[in-house]
């Protein structure tokens, strides 16, 4: 039996020297993987990749996930065709993997950013990068994308095809169902129960089938807030309600999505404004009960998440990705380094 694959979410809870050192010793223990946030306007997934690139030497990099609405698809191309040529070989395979989303509120529309027919859009984004991802020359007219007798010119570097796969991140009904249709993965929402990720899966085969695939032909890694200290448990279940109140108040489709009462979310969204501040989320997280934590993300000691990752692995996670949100990530590299 293959040994479970474990990954590292980065976003910017740490400072990025730290982030590096801690890669570096998740290689050493066995992780499979490091997925990179770019969801804010806060780091950039293809600086942090190149640099996680360069620093590790096995690990495979994905973008977990990249908004589509702020770089041309022949751009994103270009990006991730360098960094397959930085990040070199390992076993044959390329160590990139291409994770995409549609972006959120209300941040997109603060820059400007309309996010007109995202399902079309997002189709259009994959159909095209992965053709030129084969380093022919392409040529892609649709409602979004316009790409006129293009290739990656690489003139002097390797130009085989890109071994690169291609992941979409989703929440919504039919963007899960567009995932298992068109991606080689999905890329799992955190801060959801698994009743939320069993139908969830359920909608990816759904997709899947209809262009004759099998789930075992789709990847779907999760995201998963780990909240881990076995020297104090009530502080990571402290830890755990801030970034709850954070989602309740700023994106409540994904608490939605787990069945969070409306009462709770009204609750929560009273005390908290975009960006809300520290204190903010401290005072909105008093009003948020343990077993919603618990139900949302692995938090307590370390046997406490191993037992609640291995949930999410049974309601068919492929890979669970840690974001670990205390400011030690070497415990959560140690509990899940020997399997779980």
């Amino acid at each position: 039996m293959a040994q479970q694959r474990i990954a590292l979410y980065m976003q910017d809870k740490h400072n990025i020297q730290y982030e590096l050192d801690m890669a570096r010793y998740a290689e050493e223990r066995g992780f499979s993987e490091i997925w990179q946030a770019d969801t804010r306007l806060a780091r950039d997934c293809v600086v942090m990749m190149s640099a996680f690139l360069t620093y590790t030497k096995r690990l495979r990099l994905g973008s977990g996930v990249l908004p589509i609405w702020t770089r041309n698809p022949a751009v994103i191309a270009a990006s991730w065709s360098t960094m397959w040529e930085l990040g070199g070989k390992v076993n044959g395979h390329g160590r990139l993997m291409l994770g995409l989303g549609a972006w959120w509120e209300p941040i997109a529309s603060r820059v400007g950013i309309k996010r007109d027919k995202p399902l079309k859009a997002m189709q259009e984004y994959v159909e095209a990068i992965r053709q030129l991802f084969t380093m022919e020359e392409t040529t892609y007219q649709g409602e979004f994308v316009h790409l006129d007798r293009i290739k990656l010119d690489v003139a002097y570097g390797d130009t085989s095809p890109r071994d690169i796969p291609i992941y979409i991140g989703a929440t919504g009904d039919k963007m899960l169902e567009l995932a298992g249709e068109i991606g080689d993965g999905v890329v799992l929402n955190y801060v959801v129960s698994t009743g939320y990720i069993r139908r969830a899966v359920s909608l990816v085969e759904k997709g899947a089938k209809k262009v004759g695939k099998t789930l075992e032909q789709v990847d779907r890694p999760e995201l998963l807030v780990c909240c881990l200290s076995d020297k104090d448990p009530a502080a990571a279940m402290a830890e755990g309600k801030k970034l709850v109140a954070y989602y309740l108040g700023t994106e409540p489709h994904i608490m939605k999505a787990s069945s969070v009462s409306e009462e709770l979310l009204e609750k929560v969204q009273s005390i908290l404004g975009w960006p809300a501040t520290e204190e903010d989320y401290i005072r909105a997280s008093k009003v948020i009960p343990d077993e919603v934590v618990r139900e949302l993300m692995a938090v307590g000691t370390s046997a406490e998440c191993r037992a609640k990752v291995r949930e999410y692995v049974d309601a068919g996670v492929t890979c669970p990705i840690l974001y670990p949100m205390m400011d030690d990530i070497k415990p959560v590299i140690d509990a899940f380094a020997d399997g779980f």
